[in-house]
């Protein structure tokens, strides 16, 4: 499959998912302009004041966990192979009073840098299930290394790939976690709420967690830590139980495995 096909069809993909995902109980809009923070409080931990700080956020779809960084204080920018998400991005930032402070660009990752005009940031954000769309991840970190000045760093929040050897109750191996043959898939729905998809085919691909650190490092990038956590932001798996916060892990008394990871690293 050439680089052609798989961007058309998942661009075709994901315009038609802003279609359901902006009416969607799941992504909440209107819980959103009214002040909600999308941001996961591990993360904003993470991460750190960004006052004044240019952030760069990839893959950031809508655009809600940008401008969150935007209410935070950061200056962003955030990039999306959609022109249906960055016209909802750039509509949102508008009536929240932060045109000025946020600015959307449509661009595919990988032609990322073209696109921004060779700028560089102070803080490189992305996660969330970003990686998966992405055949090429040391293509991928190099992109993030050469957006950073010297001195800024990349935050990823990621889901565990170990997640996606599991069965939809997450308790049996049901898949090779080696295999990183693309997926081409066919589903009818998003992961949200809503109403069925017209562009339903989709290609993806696994990383193993052996594959991002060292494309992160072969790119000149410094990790700072690397963290995995037993706690996700959706129901994965149908014996997953949601806490007060609105996380979501396995019952007191299982066994546990990562269901999200953290990783931060620095241009020097």
């Amino acid at each position: 499959m050439d680089d052609q096909e798989w961007l058309r069809l998942n661009r075709a993909n994901w315009d038609d998912r802003v279609r359901v995902h902006v009416g969607s109980e799941f992504y909440d809009m209107a819980g959103f302009r009214a002040g909600a923070d999308p941001l996961r409080p591990d993360e904003v931990a993470d991460v750190g004041d960004v006052t004044g700080l240019r952030l760069l956020h990839l893959q950031c779809h809508m655009g809600q966990d940008t401008l969150a960084w935007a209410r935070r204080g950061a200056v962003v920018t955030g990039v999306d192979f959609s022109e249906a998400a960055v016209e909802v991005a750039r509509g949102l930032a508008g009536e929240l009073g932060l045109a000025e402070r946020a600015r959307f660009v449509a661009s595919d990752v990988y032609e990322a840098r073209a696109a921004l005009g060779g700028e560089r940031f102070d803080v490189v954000y992305t996660g969330g299930g970003a990686l998966v769309w992405l055949p090429d991840l040391s293509r991928w970190a190099e992109v993030v290394a050469d957006s950073l000045r010297p001195g800024g760093f990349l935050y990823l929040a990621e889901f565990h790939p170990v997640t996606d050897m599991l069965d939809d109750a997450g308790e049996r191996v049901v898949s090779d976690y080696f295999d990183t043959d693309p997926g081409r898939e066919d589903f009818p729905f998003t992961y949200t709420d809503g109403p069925e998809l017209r562009h339903t085919v989709s290609v993806q691909w696994r990383h193993p967690l052996g594959e991002v650190v060292s494309a992160v490092a072969a790119a000149g990038l410094r990790i700072e830590f690397l963290r995995e956590r037993p706690r996700t932001v959706f129901g994965r798996f149908s014996s997953l139980e949601r806490d007060e916060s609105g996380s979501y892990g396995f019952p007191a008394g299982r066994p546990g495995v990562p269901l999200m990871y953290a990783l931060r690293a620095v241009r020097e």
